[in-house]
């Protein structure tokens, strides 16, 4: 029990250490991703507005019937997909990458990369 909660702060920690050098503007709206053990969420938030652009998850109906499972690399390069695509719809071609305390690796890897191939820039 008290394992999981040190893990959680120095999650914590982590997130917000990032945060403070990450930040969404209207010309570089920031990527926010989270993960779960099940799932992975992704959005793209300009900060000053306080307002999400675009988002997309493994939780998404079109998504979830392609991929069966959210919890894996192919889910997350879906996601990636789906989102730069809305995103570059949506005129957005810059963003700031905000990992939210995760490792780049693995998933969180694996979307941004999956991102970047559509043609987001970070």
């Amino acid at each position: 029990m008290k394992r999981s909660i040190e893990n959680k702060v120095r999650h914590r920690r982590r997130k917000l250490r990032v945060r403070r050098r990450v930040s969404g503007s209207p010309d570089r709206p920031r990527l926010a991703v989270f993960r779960s053990n099940k799932n992975i969420y992704a959005q793209i938030i300009d900060d000053s507005a306080g307002k999400t652009l675009v988002s997309a998850s493994s939780m998404d109906k079109d998504l979830r019937g392609k991929i069966g499972y959210g919890g894996n690399i192919s889910a997350a390069a879906a996601v990636g997909v789906k989102l730069a695509e809305s995103a570059v719809g949506a005129g957005i071609k810059k963003v700031v990458f905000d990992r939210s305390g995760y490792a780049f690796h693995g998933r969180v890897k694996e979307l941004a990369e999956a991102a970047r191939k559509v043609g987001l820039d970070f």
